[in-house]
């Protein structure tokens, strides 16, 4: 059982550092391509922690947009959930009420930048550990596929 859950790990850690690299271009609400976490923000206090990389703002009407939401849904669907369940932590953490632990920037950041938040963010390192040091694949989404996303979990609720 232990080899199989290095064989995996280590799968998944080859298959996260040969992906392709993301946009350089940031569409979600930030000047440049990379964002350091600002040093006035407590990097460990995930209710400010925003994350490295490109996203810096991100604001949600106040209703959920169901086109953007089921676009977000069919992206996750094909891209994440084979690490990600919607209600139960599987291979990385259940989706649903990601926002009451995490900001939006952070979780935008992670999708984007999954590996150099995992070598930089406290919170980030804390999760790998967490989930058996398997790090999260590099899906090269779009900012625009990733606000989507974001979108599909606002309509997940927590079981």
């Amino acid at each position: 059982m232990k080899k199989v859950v290095l064989t995996i790990s280590l799968v998944a850690f080859l298959f996260a550092t040969n992906c392709g690299q993301k946009s350089p271009n940031s569409k979600i609400g930030s000047d440049s391509a990379k964002e350091s976490v600002e040093k006035t923000v407590d990097p460990n206090d995930w209710t400010t922690n925003k994350g490295i990389g490109p996203v810096t703002s991100i604001s949600f009407d106040e209703n959920i947009n169901d086109v953007m939401a089921s676009r977000g849904e069919n992206i996750f669907t094909n891209k994440c959930s084979a690490c990600h369940k919607p209600n139960k932590k599987y291979i990385g953490p259940a989706m649903a009420g990601v926002f009451d632990r995490r900001t939006p920037e952070w979780t935008a950041n992670m999708i984007l930048n999954p590996m150099e938040m995992v070598q930089q963010d406290p919170i980030a390192k804390d999760l790998l550990m967490e989930f058996n040091g398997t790090p999260m694949a590099n899906q090269n989404l779009t900012e625009e596929e990733t606000r989507a996303v974001l979108e599909y979990f606002r309509t997940l609720k927590s079981e």
